[in-house]
């Protein structure tokens, strides 16, 4: 066994993967991937959501003979789970972007590349492999917008998530303390913490100044792009956004459309009579507003309103299979992950990213064995418990009122 396939010796969980990759990075960087904004109320409630959940044990049914795989936008893919767009991937591991691409392909699983991240969208297309989505904001001046649109689609990516709640920056003070920004700081802080944390220094940065030199944010606008230690506008806070920008792309871009940062129903309706072919229920990880509900919370509504017509994803908190198992049952087609394959590509590049989701994807199917199920689809069978909403359990696989309660 290699020196990085030890690195994951004692990971078994996604939990002993975020422990591996605090160990291994310095605290502002583990933080500005960790926390939430402000007191953090939403990052807890995210979490809190899935633990009130429950999930409904179904017996002598013969599951010997069980797939996890689900089609979105008429592809087949391994397991109902997306790779969501995350800007800071490429400062945890060196080339992290294709790390977590390549380990997502492996997994057959769709990867999302974000607007801010480090490697350039043309390396992915070209060495990523699997199904590509990417991830998009809008900025005040809208032919920026387009030019990245027109260069996605020139690429063949297949799905556009366009992320529409950023039109302020977030409050995190956390990464004033630690002096996390961009442009970057070099403070005794921040050099200290990278000195302290030496095979993350000398794996990532050293090797990016000896190699490439200082990363940049090659996806921008032309006008935009910098590296990190550059100044400027970097990442757009556009007030002015509104439900004709979503059309408007939506005439530029031929694919699969999706709007990302959507947490009420009547949203939910306008991204989709703006032309979207469905909406990812998100609070951005709770990294935007604090304050704001719980994803798994707001999620049923949501389906009920446009659940019929459209796809309908979720992020927010996925830690464990039983968490997709309890999305997928309250009428979720997939969700995206954030946070969980990250762990993995900080704790070991590729080989820990693609740990993270084979952990996902095995206790997937151990949950479905438990709850009876055959297919992914069978999760959102059953019926919530009318006496208490907050304590809702999630019927899996048939099981009725009558049956749970009589």
């Amino acid at each position: 066994m290699t020196k990085l396939h030890r690195r994951l010796r004692g990971a078994y969980s996604i939990d002993d993967l975020r422990e591996l990759a605090r160990r291994r990075l310095p605290k502002g960087l583990f933080e500005f991937v960790d926390r939430g904004a402000e007191d953090e109320l939403t990052l807890v409630r995210n979490r809190a959501a899935f633990d009130r959940q429950d999930l409904l044990p179904r017996v002598l049914r013969d599951v010997s003979d069980r797939s996890q795989k689900t089609t979105l936008f008429g592809t087949e893919q391994a397991s109902p789970m997306v790779v969501g767009p995350t800007g800071a991937t490429s400062l945890l591991w060196y080339d992290g972007e294709l790390a977590l691409a390549r380990a997502a392909a492996k997994a057959g699983i769709p990867y999302t590349l974000s607007i801010s991240s480090i490697t350039p969208m043309e390396k992915i297309a070209e060495q990523g492999g699997g199904q590509q989505w990417f991830q998009l904001y809008m900025w005040p001046d809208r032919k920026m917008s387009f030019e990245i649109v027109d260069r996605v689609k020139r690429l063949g990516f297949k799905v556009l998530i366009v992320t529409v709640d950023n039109v302020a920056a977030p409050n995190r003070e956390y990464n004033q303390r630690n002096q996390m920004s961009v442009p970057m700081q070099f403070s005794a802080r921040n050099i200290w913490h990278a000195a302290y944390h030496p095979h993350w220094a000398t794996t990532v940065i050293a090797r990016y100044l000896l190699t490439t030199g200082i990363p940049s944010f090659s996806n921008l606008p032309k006008e935009l792009q910098s590296n990190l230690r550059g100044k400027g506008i970097v990442f757009p806070r556009n007030g002015s956004l509104t439900w004709d920008d979503v059309r408007a792309i939506r005439n530029r871009w031929p694919g699969p459309l999706l709007v990302k940062g959507i947490m009420h129903p009547a949203d939910a309706m306008s991204a989709i009579n703006s032309g979207a072919d469905g909406v990812v229920v998100s609070n951005h990880g709770g990294r935007s507003l604090d304050s704001a509900p719980a994803t798994l919370d707001v999620l049923p509504r949501i389906v009920d309103a446009i659940g019929g017509k459209s796809m309908v994803l979720l992020d927010g908190g996925i830690r464990r299979g039983t968490d997709v198992a309890k999305a997928l049952a309250l009428g979720a087609r997939a969700v995206l992950m954030g946070r969980a394959p990250l762990w993995g590509v900080a704790a070991a590049g590729e080989p820990g990213a693609y740990h993270a989701l084979a952990i996902l994807q095995t206790e997937i199917d151990r949950v479905m064995a438990l709850t009876g199920c055959t297919a992914v689809t069978q999760f959102r069978e059953g019926n919530e418990d009318p006496r208490d909403p907050s304590r809702a359990p999630v019927a899996a696989n048939g099981f009725t009122q009558d049956d749970n309660f009589r």
